[in-house]
Order: C-alpha cells, then sequence, then structure tokens
C-alpha cells in the first residue's frame, strides 16, 4: 500500500507540474499564431486523445515522465504555402523566446499561487531556533555559543525559525571563509550578541547534510511523548507484538522519557535484542524487539518500523506568522524567489565542486519524498508541488541545448547577431546537451540506488 501511495503521489505530482509547464508554450504559441498539432503528456504509444475544432490533438501517452508540445516548424517537414505564417520557425525572435520561456514561466506562477494560497490558508509557524547543547571543539563551540541562546542571524540574515536557520545555513554548504552569527538569551531578546569563528570547506564532501548538526548544535525542543502511533505492517515492531497506543516506559532498564531518547537508542544497537516495557491499558508488558539493520547516510543503524503518536509542539516554542490576502501574495513571491536563489546557487556549487554530486537526486527519491508529504497531509503535498515546480522551472531555464534555457541562448544570440545559430552550430550544442543531461540523470539515478 506504501508503495502504491508513492507512485500514485509522484504521478498526481509530475501530471500537474508537465501539464502546467507544456500549457505555458502551448498559450502563448496560440496567442503568436503558431499552429499547434499536438499537446502531449507523456511519451511513446497514445492511450487516449482527442481533437479540437483548430486540429490540435490533445493526447494521453504511456510514458508519463514529461511531455511536450509538438508545433508547425519548416525544420521538422514539409508545411503547406498557407500555413507557413503560422510555423514556429517563422514567428519572429522575439515571439520565439516567448513561446520557449513560456514553460518555466508557468511553473513559477504555479509556485507563487500555490505558496500564496498556503500561507494565506494556514499561515506559517515555525520552531524558535534556541540551543539545547553545543558539542566540544565544534564550529558553535569555536564561536562561543551557549546552550540557552537563541540564534537571531546568521551573517546579518534573520533567522526566526529553525526552518529559516536551515536555509541560510544551506547557502553556506562547501564554503571556506568566516560565518557570524547573532545571539541572545532567550529570556531577554533586547541583548544580542556577536560572534563569528572560520569555516573551512563545511560539509563539501557530505551527502544529505544536516547544516544544524553540521555547526554541532542540538535545538532545544520540547518532549514527544513516547507513545506509538504507527506500526508497519512485516516490520520488527508488528512482529514484537507492539501496537498503537503502547506508552513506552523502559528499554533496557533505561527509562524513556522522550520519543527522540527512543530513536537515538535504536539506532545505535542494529540487530540487537532490546528488552522493551510498555503500558497498554494501565498494565505493564516486556515485549523483546530486535531492530532491523540498515544503511543509511554511510553509517549502520537500527530500524523497527514505528512512528509516534500524532504531537503538536506548544506555542511557546513557536512563532506563528499569519498573513492578510495582499501580504500572504508577497511571501509567497518571496518564498518562490528564495527557492530559486537556493537552486542556482546550488547549480553553482555544484559545478565548482563545494558541494557533493551526491546530493543529485533522481525520480525515486521524488518519489519517495511525494509518498512521504502526501502521508503527512495535503498541506504537505501541495508545499512539496510548489517546490518541485521552482525546481522544474530552474532547471529547464539552464543554458544547455534540448532544455528551454538552451534554445533560449541561441535565440539571445540571434538577437545580437542579427541572424540564427548556424545549424551545424546548434546540432553539435544538442548533441552535448543530451549528452549531459543523460549523464547527469545516470548520476541522479545512481544515488537514488545507492540510498535505497
Amino acid at each position: 500500500m506504501a508503495i502504491l501511495q508513492t507512485i500514485l503521489s509522484f504521478l498526481v505530482a509530475l501530471l500537474v507540474l508537465v501539464s502546467i509547464h507544456e500549457f505555458g508554450h502551448f498559450y502563448v504559441a496560440r496567442r503568436c499564431g503558431v499552429k499547434v498539432h499536438r499537446f502531449s503528456i507523456g511519451f511513446g504509444k497514445v492511450l487516449w486523445s482527442w481533437r479540437d475544432r483548430q486540429g490540435t490533438e490533445y493526447a494521453l501517452a504511456a510514458l508519463p515522465l514529461g511531455g511536450y508540445v509538438k508545433m508547425l516548424d519548416e525544420r521538422e517537414g514539409a508545411v503547406a504555402p498557407e500555413e507557413r505564417h503560422m510555423a514556429f520557425n517563422n514567428k519572429s525572435v522575439w515571439q520565439r523566446i516567448a513561446i520557449v520561456a513560456a514553460g518555466p514561466i508557468a511553473n513559477f506562477i504555479l509556485a507563487i499561487l500555490l505558496f500564496w494560497g498556503l500561507l494565506l490558508w494556514q499561515g506559517e509557524r515555525g520552531i524558535i531556533p534556541v540551543i539545547g547543547s553545543v558539542a566540544p571543539d565544534s564550529i558553535a563551540a569555536h564561536a562561543g555559543l551557549e546552550k540557552g541562546q537563541q540564534i537571531v542571524a546568521i551573517d546579518g540574515l534573520p533567522t526566526p525559525t529553525w526552518q529559516a536557520l536551515n536555509r541560510v545555513l544551506l547557502n553556506r554548504l562547501g564554503e571556506t571563509g568566516t560565518i557570524s552569527f547573532t545571539v541572545s538569551y532567550s529570556d531577554n531578546s533586547h541583548f544580542q550578541y556577536e560572534s563569528e569563528t572560520q569555516l573551512h570547506e563545511w560539509l563539501r564532501d557530505a551527502a544529505d547534510p544536516d547544516p544544524v548538526a553540521g555547526l554541532g548544535i542540538n535545538l532545544q525542543l520540547p518532549a514527544i511523548p513516547a507513545v506509538v502511533g504507527d506500526v508497519l505492517p512485516d516490520s520488527p515492531s508488528e512482529r514484537a507484538g507492539f501496537k498503537v497506543g503502547d506508552k513506552l516506559v523502559q528499554v533496557d532498564g533505561l527509562a524513556v522519557t522522550d520519543w527522540r531518547v527512543w530513536v537515538e537508542y535504536v539506532r545505535e544497537r542494529p540487530g540487537s535484542p532490546l528488552k522493551v516495557t510498555v503500558e497498554r491499558e494501565g498494565k505493564d508488558l516486556t515485549l523483546t524487539l530486535i531492530p532491523d539493520t540498515v544503511n543509511e547516510k554511510g553509517k549502520t543503524q537500527g530500524k523497527v518500523g514505528m512512528g509516534p503518536q500524532a504531537y503538536e509542539f506548544p506555542d511557546s516554542v513557536l512563532r506563528i506568522y499569519n498573513y492578510s490576502f495582499a501580504g500572504a501574495f508577497i511571501a509567497g513571491l518571496n518564498k518562490t524567489w528564495e527557492t530559486t536563489g537556493f537552486v542556482l546557487l546550488s547549480v553553482k556549487k555544484l559545478i565548482l565542486g563545494e558541494i557533493s554530486t551526491k546530493n543529485l537526486s533522481g525520480p525515486i527519491t521524488i518519489a519517495k519524498v511525494a509518498g512521504s508529504s502526501a502521508e503527512s497531509g495535503l498541506i504537505s503535498f501541495i508545499g512539496f508541488v510548489a517546490l518541485l515546480s521552482v525546481f522544474l522551472a530552474v532547471f529547464n531555464l539552464l543554458p544547455i541545448p534540448v532544455l528551454d534555457g538552451g534554445h533560449l541562448f541561441y535565440y539571445f544570440i540571434e538577437v545580437i547577431k542579427g541572424k540564427p545559430v548556424s545549424d551545424k552550430v546548434q546540432l553539435l550544442g544538442y548533441q552535448i546537451g543530451l549528452f549531459l543531461v543523460i549523464s547527469l540523470s545516470v548520476l541522479a539515478i545512481y544515488n537514488d540506488i545507492m540510498r535505497l
């Protein structure tokens, strides 16, 4: 059932994003007077299709990993003299630029609208970044950070929530140089302290880096009740006899006061029998649990297939933002802009070798995240689709031939030169671009398999 949900969630997200992207191309092409032969979602054998009064075929194909808009074009076959004015290649360079750019722009617009709707609907909630502990000889320790301090800003950029702190730190991955902290004691935010330390190729070779942990910090969080909320089928927990609603009391004689204590204990003991005392219907019961051995992020860990009972953090540890109609739209614009900047910065760092290529993800990882977000609820899934829409838009705008950005690159050269780039140069560029895209895809899928 979980695999089916993952696949369906991935397909729904892909269907929405591809449809919006291709509709952008289609709509602007029609507005520019270009004849469209086919609007297809997916590739390969056509499973379903219909035609409108203008002769455009709308198709759903067997392989749903993309889509395309096929336009009338003299470079792809003979065109009747009376239709030449409707051919894509006979439109002005600015019209061709508009048609090609419309796909990524449609994805940006979708992301803005989705973020706008989410922020208007539920606002924004984030955990206040208060330091719970500092590891000895860590970056945070060298900066003089202490338990109980609230991280107000990094490099002058505000970090009002844990999510904001993560976003700012992600921008420093792989870098060498000074990092500055602005902190205050959480009970008195009027007095702030400045400190700084040095980074050296920070987390450059890390796969799936955790930037907060990379500073040597654990955030101060309220205890999560150690109550079982989910037991996966055919998991060690189910085989041991755990049930939803069990309260974890002890493991090997150690009191379980927080779900995180339980998770850490299990992770450190793969394959080891654990004596677990649970409270069920007012009575104590002892169960023997043997965690599976799994490899995550290069480390051998224990896993039991158990999740906590739903729990909401108290408002005292949260920052809550509610937005007006216009305020939510501006916040949605800012979120889209910030995400775009982060993606471009990540691309730059990948090219310069400042972050590991192990961080590239392919369809398997995207599908897993889609399934997880869908399992967390509609709001989480919509947020995932919005983020993925930005990623798709930015990727398509990269100046790589075969992508929209590569076509735009050629057209801007045409604007400057006053004539099109030669067919020979374009063909060579497409061959190089195709090689790059296939290579990146293979590397991303390889990373996906390694994560599995």
